[in-house]
C-alpha cells in the first residue's frame, strides 16, 4: 500500500485517464476543491474573503476545450463532463500533480473561467502517470 492511500484509503488505483474521470465519488470531492480553488481566485481579486461555486456549464466546456472529451463514453450530460472535469482536478491535487497554490495561480491568471480551468485540466493530464 502506497503513502498517498494509506493518508487517503478512499483513493482507489486507477489505470488510465478514463478510469479517473468516471468516478463520481471522486468527482463530489473535486466539486468541493474547485469551489474552494475559485473563491480564493475571487478573494485574492477583490481583497477579502469570498465564496463562490463553479457552475457545471464552465466545467463541462473546459473539458472540452482541454481535449479530455474524448476519453468519456458518448452520450453524457454537461453534468456529467462537470463531474469528471471534476475528478480529474481532485486526483490531480491528492497526486502532487499540482498544488493548491498553483491551481489558484492558473485559474487566477486566466481571461475567464473556462479557459483556467481548461488548462488546469491540461496541466494535470501532462502530469499524471499510471502504473
Amino acid at each position: 500500500m502506497g503513502k498517498l492511500t494509506r493518508a487517503f484509503p478512499f483513493i482507489r488505483p486507477y489505470r488510465d485517464l478514463t478510469g479517473v474521470l468516471s468516478d463520481h465519488k471522486l468527482a463530489s470531492l473535486g466539486d468541493s476543491y474547485i469551489n474552494f480553488v475559485y473563491s480564493l481566485v475571487l478573494s485574492n481579486h477583490t481583497g477579502k474573503p469570498s465564496g463562490s461555486k463553479v457552475k457545471g456549464a464552465a466545467l463541462a466546456e473546459a473539458l472540452r476545450e482541454a481535449g479530455l472529451r474524448d476519453f468519456l463514453p458518448s452520450r453524457m450530460t454537461k453534468h456529467m463532463l462537470a463531474d469528471a472535469a471534476e475528478a480529474l482536478i481532485v486526483y490531480g491535487w491528492l497526486h502532487n500533480c499540482t498544488t493548491l497554490q498553483e491551481s489558484v495561480a492558473i485559474l487566477g491568471k486566466s481571461q475567464d473561467l473556462v479557459e483556467g480551468l481548461s488548462k488546469l485540466l491540461i496541466t494535470v493530464k501532462n502530469r499524471i502517470t499510471f502504473p
